[in-house]
């Protein structure tokens, strides 16, 4: 099956029923079809083969959500483009997925018009609205049906560039339906859902939408973030899944509304993208209700471990605080093995590199053979998180290989100092890195974002760390910062930090 499946199956239990909504305005599901048929004509039209790269440039948005499957059925490869990024970042992904086409939103005709000269293999673009409408109306019904198979790359994703050049992750149409399934059987799903997606439909929020689609599904999109109106938009439309990165979730908990909104209908509050705080988990599972998280990333697509909200409790309805701070089981579709250096497995217990077999695993980076086979050495995936294994099966990511701090011959992994940080009623975010020291070799460095109105003695927060974990994982130095930098999606951008912290900030 192709991306088209989901639409066409939700489409299959009613095609009356809402599909995709936007304030208060829906499109239903025969709707829905009926766009990407006619997407996909003009795409063809157009010159598009089937194998051929099209972006889509745009803020959460039903038409241009529509599109994805426009692109689908015309045999052609998704590959979303971040809103959020600069021209500069966008203008290097475009070239390196080769996109023929591009369609875009208004609101980024300036961007689109200083990077075209610069992608002479981007000969069709797009602009949503009357020149979109007018491109849809001047295709013709060429009977042209899209071709596909399971291991055809169905969508190219840009891994991010903060640490360099970015690569395009090739998803094939198993990866998703992978992903899906292993959504469908690991969270609850009752009747039909109601999905309201805040965070950005070109990355998780959006191939969230698959499973929901398959059930029939509502998927309520904000085109902007707004906290007060995620939890109005939760209460009016009975939302009962949605997704947020712990960022938002903080905003969340920080919100006047929040304890007097009506969140009954919620079954599935998913979490991921970023560690999250487990004292911060446990108050959201008081006052928002059924937390789940799931740990992938774009390589292995969301789903490389699960944790439903019935793993964040014991059998008594208690919290299960001891492993909150635990990435869940891994998948029931996937291997999970924690690898040393050497491509051994490591007893329960000890730390390693945390390795993926399985379906669920891309079919390699674009045009990147070096990379691919870097990433799959031993054959195994490697996610370049250090993490480890309990004896009950449950997963635990203490770092990023490349964020761990070696300090006075001790292995110190940021997360766990920065979960002890989290723990301070004050703390609202924080980031944990190394940097060069005479005595220690590194030093553990945090920064810190102060709860509103806070105070933070820096002494007293050390002392505090101390208390939890000891001496030498607690900070040395505690640097207090009204905010911290974040990349397009919200993840805090250590290297930035680290830049800031080593030779000032950018003037």
């Amino acid at each position: 099956m192709s991306l088209t499946f989901y639409l066409d199956k939700g489409a299959s239990l009613d095609p009356g029923a809402p599909c995709l909504t936007l304030d208060g305005m829906s499109l239903s599901y025969g709707e829905v079809v009926e766009l990407s048929h006619d997407v996909a004509r003009a795409l063809r039209r157009s010159g598009v083969q089937p194998g051929d790269k099209v972006g889509i440039l745009s803020a959460n948005d039903p038409t241009a959500f529509s599109c994805v499957f426009g692109i689908a059925r015309a045999g052609a490869v998704w590959c979303p483009i971040n809103p959020r990024n600069g021209a500069a970042e966008n203008a290097e992904l475009l070239d390196l997925f080769d996109c023929a086409a591009l369609i875009y939103q208004p609101a980024f005709d300036d961007l689109v018009a200083e990077i075209a000269p610069k992608l002479p293999k981007l000969t069709t673009r797009v602009r949503l609205g009357d020149e979109f409408r007018s491109w849809l109306d001047a295709a013709c019904d060429d009977g042209s049906a899209e071709a596909f198979q399971p291991d055809d790359v169905v969508a190219l994703v840009g891994t991010g560039g903060t640490t360099g050049r970015p690569k395009g992750v090739m998803l094939t149409d198993r990866n998703l339906e992978v992903m899906s399934a292993i959504t469908l059987m690991s969270y609850p799903f009752e009747e039909r859902p109601v999905y309201l997606a805040l965070a950005p439909l070109t990355h998780a929020a959006g191939v969230l939408c698959f499973p929901v689609l398959a059930r029939g599904g509502e998927v309520v999109i904000m085109a902007k973030p707004d906290v007060a109106r995620f939890l109005e938009l939760i209460e009016r439309h009975g939302v009962t899944h949605t997704f947020l990165p712990p960022t938002l979730i903080y905003m969340v908990l920080g919100h006047e509304a929040l304890d007097a909104t009506d969140l009954s209908s919620l079954q599935c509050f998913w979490y991921g993208a970023a560690p999250m705080s487990a004292a911060r988990l446990a108050e959201a599972l008081e006052r928002i209700g059924p937390m789940a998280q799931l740990f992938g990333q774009s390589e292995a697509p969301m789903m490389i471990s699960t944790m439903s909200s019935a793993d964040h409790r014991l059998p008594d309805g208690s919290i299960a605080t001891h492993r909150l701070s635990s990435a869940g089981r891994p998948s029931p579709l996937v291997t999970v093995a924690i690898l040393d250096e050497q491509g051994r497995s490591v007893p329960r217990g000890e730390r390693g590199e945390i390795c993926v077999r399985g379906s669920l695993v891309m079919a390699g980076y674009y045009r990147n053979p070096e990379a691919t086979a870097e990433a799959s050495t031993f054959g195994w995936h490697h996610t370049g998180d250090i993490g480890f294994l309990d004896e009950d099966g449950f997963l635990y990511i203490v770092d990023r290989a490349k964020d761990m701090v070696i300090t006075g011959g001790f292995n110190v992994y940021s997360a766990e100092v920065e979960q002890a940080l989290m723990a301070h009623a004050a703390v609202r975010d924080c980031a944990v890195i190394g940097l060069p020291d005479e005595k220690w070799g590194e030093r553990v460095v945090a920064v810190v974002q102060p709860q509103s109105d806070a105070e933070i003695d820096p002494a007293a927060l050390i002392a505090f760390v101390k208390d939890r974990i000891g001496s030498v994982k607690a900070p040395k130095q505690i640097e207090i910062w009204p905010d911290l930098p974040r990349s397009t999606i919200g993840k805090v951008l250590k290297k930035e930090i680290r830049i800031t912290l080593t030779e000032g900030p950018a003037t």
